[in-house]
């Protein structure tokens, strides 16, 4: 197919045959890894197929598809962060006390759905939250880390609290 633009909008079919092999060209020279560019590229297709929208042009559909295959990348980034995060958590721990493998898992995606959550609050809500109950900070000391006042503190902890009950 050439840039011009299309007749009629396509639809997701004819989006999947006429972009899928340089979406995951793309991606493979972004992720260096072919097996994973095959997977956010399906994944890119199967979100467009779960929320459809019309393109006018070839143009516009690639960077559309880009643009949701870029952020499939970074959720990709962020989750295998997590992961090794983890992983050198469990390597510090004795043999002894290493925690079975569902366990593990379970943790795993205790730590991507909170990283997900937190995501989704403002960065100094998020922040704040992750110093006070993860690192144990007090307030006082999370407030000159940030800047703010403990009040703010107080009320960044509350914020991410009730973002994460609202959430389950």
């Amino acid at each position: 197919m050439n840039a011009s633009d299309y007749a009629s909008p396509p639809d997701v079919e004819t989006l999947y045959c006429d972009h899928h092999s340089w979406l995951q060209g793309w991606l493979r020279r972004r992720l260096g890894n072919a097996a994973d560019a095959a997977d956010l590229a399906q994944d890119a297709f199967l979100r467009l197929l779960a929320k459809p929208r019309a393109f006018g042009s070839l143009p516009e559909a690639r960077v559309y598809l880009r643009a949701m295959a870029g952020g499939l990348c970074v959720d990709l980034w962020r989750r295998r962060q997590i992961e090794q995060a983890w992983l050198d958590t469990l390597a510090a721990q004795p043999e002894a006390r290493a925690p079975s493998a569902e366990h593990q898992a379970i943790v795993l995606q205790a730590l991507q759905d909170i990283d997900r959550l937190l995501r989704s609050l403002p960065v100094k809500a998020a922040h704040g939250f992750v110093l006070a109950v993860g690192c144990e900070m007090t307030d006082k000391e999370v407030a000159e880390e940030l800047g703010v006042s403990t009040r703010m503190v107080r009320k960044y902890v509350a914020q991410a609290m009730l973002h994460c009950l609202n959430a389950l």
